[in-house]
């Protein structure tokens, strides 16, 4: 549904909630392996959730690193769709139809407004403090590795 880099922006944004405080500040090598990611994909990808702060922070330096801040924590998961340009994702044609509507809609239309209008919600209304409470709690995985993170 979204590209690599929104999954692994999800995925990143997740784990440096879960992991990081203002005084414990994560790696990009800790980062990329919590998520199962290529290092330097991860680092372009941090580049892009770290812009102006707004969802991701970092500092440079010996005790640098990347950390969420808890205002940041409050956001929605869209925030992430924004900052990889992938939130309009969620807003076209299933189809690709530039042109679908209600008043000419596509073959699948109708059934997809729904699920559509339910992932629109879904990403609209859960926060990334969320997310990470559920995997701290053992609930979900983060990567496609056996060991939980």
């Amino acid at each position: 549904m979204f590209s690599k880099t929104t999954e692994y922006a999800i995925r990143a944004t997740i784990f440096i909630a879960k992991k990081s405080t203002g005084q414990n500040k994560l790696g990009i090598e800790e980062i990329a392996d919590a998520i199962d990611s290529p290092r330097s994909f991860t680092g372009k990808i941090l580049q892009l959730l770290t812009r102006d702060n707004k969802i991701v922070s970092s500092v440079r330096g010996p005790n640098g690193g990347f950390f969420i801040t808890d205002k940041a924590k409050k956001l929605p998961v869209f925030a992430i769709l924004e900052a990889t340009g992938e939130s309009e994702v969620l807003k076209k044609c299933v189809m690709g139809l530039k042109m679908c509507s209600e008043t000419q809609p596509c073959p699948m239309h109708i059934q997809y407004k729904v699920i559509k209008n339910e992932l629109l919600n879904l990403f609209t209304t859960k926060t990334i403090e969320q997310l990470a409470s559920e995997i701290k709690e053992g609930a979900v995985y983060l990567n496609n590795k056996k060991k939980r993170i």
